[in-house]
Formats: C-alpha cells, structure tokens, sequence
C-alpha cells in the first residue's frame, strides 16, 4: 500500500520552494546597490523619485499589494507628468502593476501553484468573450500598432489585474491576513480618490488662479480637474470612487441599523433561519470592530470627494452619481417593496427640489441648458456658437461613430481605432478628431461593430446582475462594498453616454475593482452554499 507521504507528492503536494528571507534580502541588496551607483549621476527631484521606486520595489517583493497600491495612486498623474514634469516618464504606473504581479507571479512559482480559480464563471467568461471579439475586429485595422496594439494591451491589463486581486485574494479566504489584505486594498482605492479630490478642490477655488477656459461661476473659480488635465474624465474617476466609498460606509450602516450584522437583529442569522450562537455574533462584531477605521475613512473620502466631484462642473458625472444614487438606494433594503420606497422618495425629493426652486439655479441651468441643443437630424448645418459648441461638438462625432459602424457593420474600423479612421468619415466643421466619440457605445459600435458591442453590453449586464445578487447575500463590510460596487457600475455605464472613461490609466482602478466584485462574488457562493449544507453560521449567508 502506497504510503500517505508519497500518494501527496503524487498530487503535487510537494514543499515549496524558498520565496521569503535570504531571496528577498538578496534582491533588495541588489537593488540597494544599482540605486546607490544611480544617486550619483540624478538631480536631487530624480534622486527622491529613484529612492520611492526601490522603496516601493522592496515592498513589493514582501507583497504585492504594496506594489499595487502605488499603481493605483501614481497611475492617474499620466497626463499631468506629460504636461507638467516630462523628465519622469507618463506611465510610470505601470512599471508599479509590472512589480505587483512580477513578485505575485514568483510567490506562486516558489509554491509550485499556477492556476485560475472559478475559470468558468460568468464574470470570467464574458470579460474573455469581450477580448475575444476585440481582437477580431483587429484583423484588418486602421492604424493597428499605434492605437489598436495599446488599447488592447489595456484591456489586457485589465484581465490581468482582475485575475490577480481575485486570486491573491482568494488564497485563503477567511484568513485574518486575507480580511487584512482587503482592508488595506479598500482604503487605498479611497485614499487615492481622497487626494486627487483635495488637488481638485485647490484648483476649484484656493489656488486663485487656473486655465482661462475652465473659469466658472462668474469668473471667480475654475473647474476642478485634478491630474488629469480634463475635468470630464477627472469627475467620471471621481464617481467611481465616491460611489464606491458612499456604499461602503451607507451598506454596512445600513444593516447595522436595520440588525443585519448580528448586534441589533438578537441572534438570528440574516434571514437562514438558523440561531446564531454567542461565539458566531463576538465573532461578527470583533470584525466590524475592525473595519471601523476603514469606515471613517469612508466617510472622510466620501465628503471630499463630493465637493470636488460639484467643483468639477461635469454634467455627465453629476447624471451618473445621481443614477448610481438611485441603484444603491435599490440594493440597500432587502426586501423589494422596501427598495421601491426608497427609491420613490428619493426620485420625489428630487424633482420637489426643482420644481419649487430650492436647488441653486447655476446647477438647475448647468445640469438642463444642454437639453435644447440636443438633435437628431444632421448636424452639418447647423450654426455654432459659444452656448451650443460642446453639446454640437459631441454629436458631431457621435455622426462620424455611425458612419464608421455602417461602414463596418460588425467588425467595425478595429478597436481603439476611432481616431485614425476619423477623417474619412469627418463632418464638415469637425475636422479633429477628439480620440474617441465621446460616448462609449457608440466608440465601440464604430470600432468594434455589432459583435464588440453586444460582447461590451454582455460583459457589463453581467457584472451588475451578480453584483446585484451579492448585495442580498452579504454582510458587514462585504456588504457594503457590493453595494458600493453597484453604484461603481451605474455611474460607469451612465457616465459613458456622454465620455469615455477608460483614460489616464483608469482602467487600472476598473481592473482591481472586477477583481474586488469576483472575489466577493466568490466567496459569496461558497458561503451560501456552506449555509444551505451545513450548520453554518460564521459567515455571511443568503437573506
């Protein structure tokens, strides 16, 4: 009979490899070194940048979550280092996602454990199916290598950032260092929103000063646009974040007040029928106990960013927040008739506000002055002027979009593509191309055709439903951040009727934020699951 010892050497279960210790101090001496031979040819702001790198490399190496989170707060200044510091390179974010998925790749070869967990998940699939359909419309592209290669080497980034937050995440799930890991994940996602909120509100109105065309509100202020040298795009990754915190800090409140964290609903478990012991409910407060901090925090991101997200006098940020708003509203009760009233009374209080003019006319004008130059015909003709330039500007090139999609019906002129096909199908007046449509569906219908676009509409409808599903299913922080994850998407998808957000390296936030909604959508089935299988009752389990 084949000893137990050996029959697990037969599966794979062999030792790992060293990763931890001499490796690590071996790297980073070697890196020690070559920066110290470096400092003395750089200028003193070279030297600073080259000491932040090793710092962050070093770290990196102990985790890769270090790494990550520089990329997450380094990656948004792409356009501001081109304008402002050309000596630093643009992306240099991505030599961070380089460092955290190079030490996160070496931990599982130390370990001898390569693999993708939940492969055949809807979430999975359609993110595939999507990169799958991009790359067919690439077979015949205009411009191929300088526009359809690094839009499609982003969306790789993507993939690549979603398997990996998913699966470092997932190692061992109900860990303490894994709830530590998410934690600190979350609070860097909000942090990096907290702080280019601030630098928008110092271009709002403490700077004094700022581009002439940005000038609002009789002169006096200027419109936020952080590091990203537009507002549009800057108020768009604004209310990615900002809904991410509300709904952080709104679900996990929200189930505290309505006893859903064990506290005030006496012992019972979210809604399993089971009793949940004295050891199951210190179990579940010891852990939102821990999650305060990240609560405050929350809150603090969320006013900031609020205030800039108003600075940046973007409509289509402020119709996507509003409409992210309304999701989260849904999500939070669990009952349908409970969700229906919230939603009522928001929409009621709303339109209340504007009709007896209690909102401020300078944002009852900003947000309606635009409906009276929208049109359907063709917009060659029709005169331009200072009041309808933006609104014309942007249906011009939403026309072009739809010349290029019949000119492709579906493939479309090849993804990322929509600048360099744009003069051939250019309306008269507009003959610069803006890089992309100014709508995300329509961009993609043009470069992508049909197929790209219902792969796009898949991937996303799919998203939210199970994000929608998990807010009923959890708890606590995880609940919160569902339901922050919902509201995420809503502006996302509201947002890119007007824009397109996938810019400055925002994507790199996108990509964490799948892996964030995989990794709780997963452990999320396995804990219903357990639930409906066992006694279980530490974890979260289906209302």
């Amino acid at each position: 009979m084949t000893p137990l010892r050996s029959r697990s050497s037969a599966l794979g279960m062999r030792r790992p490899l060293a990763w931890n210790g001499p490796l690590i101090t071996l790297i980073g001496l070697g890196l020690s070194i070559l920066a110290g031979m470096l400092l003395t040819q750089l200028s003193p702001q070279e030297s600073i940048a080259l000491v932040g790198l090793l710092a962050v490399a070093i770290g990196a190496l102990i985790e890769p979550l270090v790494g990550l989170g520089a990329a997450l707060f380094v990656g948004p200044l792409k356009a501001y280092l081109s304008a402002e510091v050309p000596q630093i390179p643009a992306q240099v974010g991505h030599i961070f996602v380089v460092m955290a998925l190079g030490s996160w790749l070496m931990r599982r070869l130390s370990e001898r454990e390569i693999r993708i967990s939940d492969l055949g998940s809807p979430l999975t699939l359609t993110l595939l199916g999507f990169l799958g359909t991009v790359l067919v419309s690439l077979w015949d592209a205009v411009g191929l290598a300088a526009y359809g290669i690094p839009e499609l080497i982003k969306w790789g980034e993507i993939l690549l950032l979603f398997i990996f937050v998913k699966e470092h995440l997932a190692r061992k799930t109900n860990s303490p260092r894994t709830k530590r890991r998410l934690r600190w994940l979350v609070a860097v996602l909000l942090a990096a929103g907290a702080f280019q909120a601030l630098v928008g509100i110092w271009q709002f109105g403490l700077r004094g000063e700022g581009p002439e065309h940005f000038r609002i509100l009789g002169g006096d202020f200027f419109r936020a646009y952080g590091t990203f040298e537009q507002p549009n795009p800057y108020a768009g990754y604004l209310g990615l974040t900002v809904a991410l915190a509300v709904g952080i800090v709104v679900g996990a409140l929200w189930d505290r007040l309505t006893g859903r964290s064990g506290r005030l609903g006496g012992r019972r478990g979210m809604g399993s029928g089971r009793e949940i012991g004295a050891e199951g409910v210190g179990e579940r407060l010891i852990e939102e106990d821990a999650n305060v901090p990240l609560y405050l925090l929350g809150v603090g991101a969320s006013i900031v960013m609020l205030v800039a997200l108003i600075a940046s006098w973007s409509r289509g940020a402020w119709m996507g927040f509003g409409a992210a708003v309304l999701v989260m509203a849904a999500a939070l009760p669990r009952k349908t008739a409970g969700s229906a009233l919230l939603v009522t009374a928001l929409v009621v209080g709303g339109i209340g506000l504007y009709a007896s003019g209690r909102l401020p006319a300078t944002f009852a004008a900003r947000l309606t002055s635009f409906v009276q130059d929208i049109r359907l015909e063709d917009v060659r003709g029709v005169p331009i002027n200072d009041a309808n330039y933006a609104v014309i500007e942007r249906l011009a090139h939403w026309q072009a979009a739809l010349s290029m999609m019949r000119y492709n019906l579906w493939t479309g002129v090849g993804f990322g593509c929509y600048e360099p096909a744009y003069p051939t199908f250019a309306l008269i007046n507009w003959p610069i191309a803006l890089g992309h449509a100014h709508n995300i569906y329509l961009n993609l219908a043009a470069e992508t055709g049909l197929l790209g676009l219902a792969a796009y509409a898949s991937l996303w409808a799919v998203v939210l439903w199970q994000t929608w599903r998990a807010t009923r299913r959890t708890w606590g922080l995880s609940r919160g951040l569902t339901v922050g994850l919902l509201g995420t998407w809503t502006h996302l998808s509201v947002h890119h009727a007007l824009d397109n957000l996938y810019v400055n390296n925002v994507h790199l936030h996108i990509g964490v934020l799948l892996g964030l909604a995989a990794f709780v959508i997963q452990r999320t089935g396995q804990r219903t699951s357990a639930c409906v299988s066992t006694d279980y009752v530490g974890g979260d389990c289906a209302a």
